[in-house]
């Protein structure tokens, strides 16, 4: 197999095109001889343009025919990778990928991108996959129906049983389980404020009542006044679908009733098809508003709750309607109001929310059993494999983490639970949450809210700091300690797609590589990045808006808000060198992983916090075939100490300056490999 370029001296994007172009079916070839677990130095943007016969050809000579054929069925289900698994601990050695699937366009080109992921690159995280409402924000869901702009019309044509978004994302999952990886949710505590599930389930919502910019009420029971005003809208217009109400209000909107699916409830209040259901939802929506009703915007961080009107503060709609801004009556550091969003009302309050005080011990029972139920609906629908729990560093009350925790301590936690005891295991939940300092994210210690949650992995915030600093070898240092002392795994997070946006440039133009080799080769710790990290252009200079994967976790048009509008498509970075070297990279993983996969990793300089502590050393139990040597200092070369390099040879480097096997130049990986079958390492500490 070639397994390289010729990449020693820098490329230009159009020279890599080019050589590309004229030995890439070589690389096709290994890969659908199964040669090789992906397509070598194949670029993402053009992965996600192969013409879908091609992709099915590439995919059938892959599988094999019986396989690949099961998978196109949607009405097959193509086992997950993990099925035998007899708990969720997999997660916690998982390499995962994140895909804003908007960024691509359609499922379809999900399993066109994931030919360029190696088989250590085993979980693909998607991002919200429902029809999203207010400024196009994936993680302000409007329904459960499945994001119609996510269909692929080429796929339909090649395959025309394929003709819902449903069905191509069934088949998208069992094609990505035929190639070994595991594919993962959001799991979203809230939607859109105005959702097509608020206005079909008002009672398992908070609703507030205001008169132009003041609140004037925020009692327990703002709900039954919504739900009669909507019994009303429905009988003065008549249903959408053209049925007689010949049953009772409560039939209709409790969720604990199950005459209906929430399938038929939209139609009766909303219709069919998505125009007819926009203009229903917006008409109630104008009818709600006119009468002062509206779900309360998700708030973050302590206080959580107490939250006012500011008169002076809102932004007209373009039907004219006003919205206006919240605040906290008592902020602190952190607190954030989510004007478009708005969560569950998982409990009842105290004294009817006089003091915006919630009731732990009562919880609203219908909204859980509704919430863990479509969410265990949609897993089995779709046969996913892990959840990627959204806002998981929300724990709202004010004396901390309790110490018995019951079946609603926590949603997150009850949907992970609800899946496992219905069969399925092995479904894991991956936690967004930042590892922060206690009564900052959310009320007492995360670390403590991580494991009453059930959490086997988490987020972790070590991409938003740059490698070689001090706030860097600080983090790290504190999640190797956490992966050996807590129930759960802190993450090596590369990027995610939410870091991918301009603010955040200064942490990725310098040591990609040396972040990416980390979060490799520290084979018990889980790693994420993002789609279109491979590529991504330094943006020594703030790149276009077009270039950011977080600028299309929403859609916004307005020209005003020029810092977050976009005006086409996502456009892949051109870092092509990068991504040679990376591809470099993967080759040699490739040909080490069954050595090494899932191993622990036995510090021998581990990190820490010292000002000269820039170098790490670590390799694998129980023997040290392979010594990984990182220097994360980014001016400095580094000497190798106390290493007996007689029986070691340097295999790779992420650097090209190799002359010196003794030194290690700023922001560098090396490998070296034992000439023994067998090896007794030979290793005393000395002064770095």
């Amino acid at each position: 197999m070639m397994n390289h370029f010729t990449t020693n001296t820098p490329l230009t994007y159009d020279a890599y095109v080019k050589e590309w172009r004229d030995i890439h079916h070589r690389f096709l070839t290994d890969f659908e001889q199964s040669q090789c677990s992906f397509v070598p130095y194949f670029l993402p943007e053009f992965s996600v343009k192969l013409p879908t016969f091609q992709l099915l050809e590439i995919l059938r000579q892959r599988l094999g025919n019986d396989v690949f054929l099961r998978a196109l069925n949607p009405t097959e289900t193509i086992d997950s990778p993990v099925k035998n698994e007899p708990d969720s601990q997999w997660l916690k050695k998982s390499n995962m990928v994140g895909v804003n699937v908007r960024t691509i366009g359609s499922f379809w080109n999900v399993v066109a991108y994931a030919l360029t992921l190696p088989q250590f690159h085993d979980s693909v995280h998607l991002l919200p996959i429902w029809e999203p409402g207010v400024v196009g924000s994936l993680y302000g869901k409007v329904s459960w129906n499945i994001n119609a702009a996510f269909f692929s019309n080429k796929l339909q044509e090649a395959l025309p049983w394929l003709d819902s978004v449903e069905k191509q994302l069934k088949v998208v999952v069992n094609l990505l389980h035929a190639l070994g990886k595991t594919v993962g949710l959001d799991v979203i505590p809230h939607t859109d404020r105005f959702s097509e599930i608020v206005l079909i389930h008002p009672r398992i919502f908070e609703w507030v009542r205001r008169d132009g910019g003041m609140l004037i009420d925020h009692s327990e029971n703002v709900w039954q006044q919504v739900e009669a005003v909507i019994w009303a809208f429905l009988q003065e217009h008549g249903t959408a679908d053209g049925s007689q109400l010949n049953f009772g209000k409560d039939i209709l909107f409790d969720p604990e009733i199950p005459l209906f699916s929430d399938q038929k409830r939209q139609e009766i209040i909303f219709g069919f098809d998505q125009q007819q259901r926009l203009h229903r939802r917006l008409a109630l929506m104008q009818t709600l508003v006119a009468q002062g009703f509206e779900t309360l915007p998700m708030t973050m961080a302590p206080p959580y709750r107490g939250l006012h009107i500011n008169p002076d503060v809102f932004v007209l709609d373009e039907r004219g309607t006003p919205w206006f801004q919240y605040e906290f009556d008592h902020p602190q550091e952190m607190s954030r109001v989510f004007g478009p969003l708005t969560r569950y009302r998982f409990y009842h309050s105290k004294n009817n929310n006089e003091a915006w005080e919630l009731d732990f011990e009562n919880p609203n029972v219908g909204a859980w059993h509704y919430f863990m139920r479509k969410y265990y609906e949609c897993q089995q629908q779709f046969n996913f494999d892990f959840m990627r729990g959204d806002m998981a560093h929300v724990q709202m009350r004010p004396e901390g983490v309790p110490s018995h925790i019951d079946a609603f301590y926590d949603p997150l936690r009850a949907v992970k639970t609800f899946i496992q005891k219905r069969g399925v295991k092995y479904f894991a939940f991956y936690a967004e949450t930042f590892i922060a300092p206690p009564n900052v994210m959310g009320y007492g210690d995360e670390l403590d809210h991580l494991e009453a949650i059930n959490a086997d992995a988490t987020l972790g915030d070590l991409q938003a700091s740059v490698v070689g600093s001090e706030e860097f070898s600080e983090r790290f240092s504190l999640y190797d300690q956490l992966l050996r002392t807590r129930q759960f795994a802190p993450s090596f997070t590369v990027i995610t797609a939410d870091k991918d946006d301009p603010r955040f440039d200064i942490f990725y133009q310098n040591g990609n590589l040396v972040r990416y080799f980390m979060g490799l080769f520290l084979t018990d710790m889980p790693s994420y990045y993002s789609l279109g990290f491979e590529v991504r252009n330094l943006h020594l200079e703030r790149g276009k808006n077009e270039e950011y994967t977080k600028l299309y976790v929403f859609q916004i048009h307005d020209d005003s808000e020029e810092d977050k509008v976009t005006h086409g498509p996502f456009e892949w970075g051109k870092n092509v060198s990068q991504f040679a070297e990376l591809n470099k990279l993967r080759l040699f993983a490739e040909s080490i992983w069954k050595h090494i996969q899932s191993q622990v990793v036995n510090w021998l300089v581990a990190p820490s916090t010292a000002p000269n502590n820039k170098l790490w050393v670590w390799t694998h139990a129980p023997h040290a075939r392979f010594v990984f040597v990182v220097n994360v200092d980014p001016t400095t070369e580094a000497a190798v100490k106390g290493f007996d390099i007689t029986n070691y040879e340097l295999v790779f480097s992420t650097s090209h300056n190799t002359d010196n096997q003794h030194l290690t130049p700023p922001l560098t990986g090396y490998i070296y490999q034992s000439k023994e079958s067998f090896p007794t390492f030979r290793f005393q500490p000395a002064s770095w």
